[in-house]
């Protein structure tokens, strides 16, 4: 099992564009039995949990058998010649799981085909469903973790992901290894208190938490390379 994680970002002027791909991309995908599981999603403006959309990119994630279904996908498929024909950038990140708890529309997608290894960089997947009568309380707790993420060391980059605008959320964040990870994740004192209130409060009515182990990251993020070592 292969994940990828694509992100692209369309020029102003080709904006409908990106809103067209999350429709005619589903027949693509429909039609093609070698991916076990995708989603095409929108792109928050601040890497994580976010209610300002940002309309230029989007992104798929998807699940392959091999790696050569997986190539023949990025650089042979006519979602690729979309991409070339209307994109200003692209960037792909490969990666096999470690571990993964929870579900995504009642699936559980990603199926473990790595050891864990504390000192490789590591990427971190968080989804969640927001239950609607929770969704006030749940955005009123996202701005103080959201600010804090960004400065957090040994954090490589972060992007907010998500189907459907205020309920249907996931952040993908890279770190330098599992130390930094979960010193964001279980000491950082404001995301600890968030945690805390997601299960006091029942905020969700499906989640999903796994962990992968970079395999390639090529192309530009936010107009840079990702640089995973």
């Amino acid at each position: 099992m292969l994940f990828l994680l694509t992100v692209v970002r369309y020029p102003w002027y080709f904006t409908p564009f990106g809103f067209l791909s999350m429709a005619i991309f589903r027949i693509y995908f429909f039609f093609n039995s070698k991916s076990t599981f995708h989603k095409l999603m929108g792109c928050g403006k601040n890497g994580t949990f976010d209610l300002s959309p940002d309309l230029s990119r989007w992104a798929i994630i998807s699940v392959w058998n091999s790696k050569e279904d997986l190539g023949n996908f990025k650089t042979k498929s006519w979602i690729n010649t979309y991409f070339r024909l209307f994109t200003l950038e692209r960037w792909n990140l490969e990666c096999l799981n470690i571990e993964s708890h929870g579900e995504w529309d009642k699936k559980s997608p990603f199926q473990k085909n790595i050891h864990f290894d504390p000192l490789q960089p590591i990427g971190v997947l968080t989804r969640a469903s927001i239950k609607p009568k929770k969704a006030l309380s749940f955005w009123k707790n996202v701005p103080a973790v959201s600010s804090d993420l960004g400065k957090t060391p040994g954090l490589i980059t972060s992007i907010g992901i998500g189907e459907i605008p205020f309920f249907k959320q996931a952040t993908f964040s890279i770190w330098e290894n599992a130390a930094a990870m979960k010193e964001f994740a279980y000491r950082q004192k404001k995301h600890k208190l968030v945690i805390e209130k997601t299960r006091k409060e029942g905020w969700y009515s499906e989640e999903l938490f796994a962990r992968f182990h970079v395999v390639q990251s090529s192309g530009t993020y936010l107009e840079k390379e990702v640089l995973i070592n």
